[in-house]
């Protein structure tokens, strides 16, 4: 491997993709680090430091994606966070909207105009978010517990939170352009890329916080002990993430003129897990709105107290099986709208082809249908598993906290990126050298 990255590097073209990725990736972590404009960052130090697991659980999801920045209210705070959920919008109004289905059906041209309206929902929602961060450390509400939690943004005119949210939202354009620009002239997706460098960077303090706060030998077991849990867990995760189904689909051989075309045989993969991570991040977004109404509600009623029992410290039963029951629900959610076997059969018997033993038509798309109704049960199980990982490390180390670093969307994240990322490499090597990224 050592010798296949050597390899590349010595390829010009490719050398230059490589170090243009890093560049923007340094680019990237050096704007995490400096402060909005009208936060005392000394205050914001201390709040972090003084939090019992340098988190805080409300926020935990955006903070990760953001490499730790939202907390820190530094200029890239928001991350790529709304440009995901501008996407994830994006994706669903095209089952909904027969404008922008058709879009989708014209090639090139209707994607990039989606991916227009993506950019234009993506700032929208970064100044809704950046008003909410705003207000929400104004308020105090970021860090609650911290003394100085109040006085995190000394001056709160009008004038001071409005420059607040421009520089927040013009951060998220950045991003969003440096993502572009990894895409265009880097390696591997821009997008994902910044993803798994966000998520990355908070892996060596999670890990050294476990050692600190572990008791058996100076807290050197639990370390070790979490490193082979997560060893474990890369493996299962990539071999959950590689496996598909292939369905086998046959071309009938068509004469035009004196030349027959098709008789070919190929097949439909099916993804055990389908819908990625995706169901993860949509049941982790539901589930803290009931928190949210909560922080923000300052009630202290019936209501407002069973929920901060039950669903905002994380480790409760009922918080746990919601948690499992949503992602079961979103991951079949997300592959019905995803993937239409109806459209697929249509495709097929239009070019003539045919699964094997199955009629063309409607007995094809049944098939289809019950081939990943099937399929979609393992791997929406799996995805749940993986995600309760961080809560029942929550049990079992007193140092990790809901982001611990081996388990639920994070690892899903690092390894899908992860291996897709090596695929562009490997193919770009194979294209010169006729050898792997990998023997």
């Amino acid at each position: 491997m050592l010798t296949a990255f050597a390899r590349a590097f010595k390829t010009p073209d490719l050398r230059k993709k490589l170090l243009f990725t890093l560049g923007i990736i340094v680019l990237y972590r050096l704007g995490a680090h400096i402060p909005v404009p009208g936060v005392s960052y000394e205050n914001v130090q201390i709040c972090v430091d003084q939090a019992s697991d340098g988190n805080n659980s409300l926020f935990g999801l955006v903070n990760m994606f953001s490499g730790g920045a939202l907390l820190q209210i530094t200029i890239f705070a928001l991350g790529i966070m709304p440009y995901i959920t501008a996407s994830i919008i994006l994706q669903l109004l095209t089952v909904v909207i027969p404008r922008l289905e058709a879009l989708k059906k014209e090639g090139q041209s209707g994607t990039a105009k989606i991916t227009q309206y993506t950019r234009y929902l993506t700032v929208a929602l970064a100044i809704l978010q950046g008003t909410g961060l705003v207000a929400t450390a104004r308020s105090g509400a970021l860090f609650s517990g911290c003394p100085v939690a109040n006085q995190i943004v000394p001056n709160q005119s009008i004038f001071t939170t409005v420059v607040m949210v421009i520089t927040m939202t013009a951060g998220t354009a950045a991003v969003m352009w440096l993502g572009e620009l990894i895409t265009d002239r880097g390696i591997g997706n821009g997008m994902s890329i910044l993803m798994f460098i966000s998520i990355a960077a908070s892996f060596p303090a999670a890990l050294w916080a476990i050692k600190e706060s572990g008791k058996l030998a100076d807290g050197w077991i639990e370390f070790i002990t979490v490193i082979l849990i997560g060893f474990v867990m890369v493996g299962l995760v990539v071999f959950v993430e590689q496996a598909q189904r292939r369905v086998p689909v046959q071309y009938a051989k068509r004469m035009i003129g004196r030349r027959s075309y098709g008789g070919t045989s190929t097949y439909i993969p099916l993804k055990v897990n389908q819908a990625g991570v995706i169901p993860v991040i949509f049941a982790s977004s539901l589930l803290y709105i009931p928190a949210l109404i909560v922080q923000f509600s300052n009630s202290t009623a019936g209501w407002a107290t069973w929920i901060q029992d039950h669903f905002v410290k994380g480790d409760h039963p009922y918080y746990i099986a919601t948690y499992f029951l949503l992602i079961v629900f979103f991951a079949f959610f997300y592959v019905a709208i995803s993937f239409n076997p109806e459209e697929v059969a249509d495709n097929m018997k239009k070019y003539g082809g045919f699964i094997p033993g199955i009629r063309a038509g409607r007995p094809t798309a049944e098939y289809l249908s019950y081939v990943l109704n099937r399929i979609t049960w393992p791997g929406s199980l799996y995805l749940g598993l993986i995600a309760l990982v961080p809560t029942m490390a929550l049990a079992g180390f007193g140092g990790a906290n809901q982001n611990f670093p081996f388990g639920g969307t994070s690892i899903l994240i690092i390894v899908g990126v992860g291996l897709e990322t090596v695929k562009q490499i490997e193919s770009q090597l194979q294209q010169r050298n006729y050898e792997g990224f990998l023997r």
